[in-house]
């Protein structure tokens, strides 16, 4: 019989924490969440690697990540009017590597998103890059990288 890895499960009790804040719309708590160096990327082409250097939906660093919770609060974006409600669905966690004291884990994410009467899917395979923070984990690096991203973003107005 296997037994849990204690690793993974605190790793997968902050992914779910995280899922939750964003589907109840708690953007600060989720800003909690993070390292101040951490970097939240959504690239256009699933295969890249080389995030700084291509183009992305999104490579958010410290400051962006805080001008998008901003925006998501303020309802000024067209985007972000009326705000979307969302629900995702977090499965298949697998422990990629303990890196030093970095802990990768891969999952996927299947994402409903209902706005103005009409529903969206957008599923994706996401890593997280996550590192002891006091004595908690916090996010270092968050990849999604969905399953059909050339022809599936139309207009986000909420944090994948």
């Amino acid at each position: 019989m296997l037994t849990p890895d204690p690793v993974l499960m605190s790793a997968i009790a902050l992914i779910n924490l995280e899922g939750d804040l964003l589907d109840q719309g708690e953007f600060t708590a989720w800003l909690d969440l993070w390292q101040r160096d951490g970097l939240y990327i959504v690239p256009i082409d699933p295969q890249e690697r080389d995030f700084k250097n291509s183009l992305n939906y999104a490579c958010d660093d410290h400051d962006m990540r805080e001008r998008r919770v901003k925006r998501l609060y303020s309802g000024e974006s067209i985007s972000t009017t009326p705000q979307a409600r969302t629900l995702r669905s977090l499965s298949r966690f697998r422990l990629l590597a303990p890196e030093g004291e970095s802990i990768v884990v891969r999952g996927a994410q299947s994402l409903w998103e209902h706005r103005k009467g009409y529903s969206r899917h957008y599923a994706a395979d996401i890593t997280w890059h996550l590192q002891p923070g006091g004595d908690r984990l916090l996010i270092k690096q968050k990849v999604i990288r969905l399953i059909n991203s050339d022809d599936v973003l139309h207009s986000i107005g909420y944090i994948l």
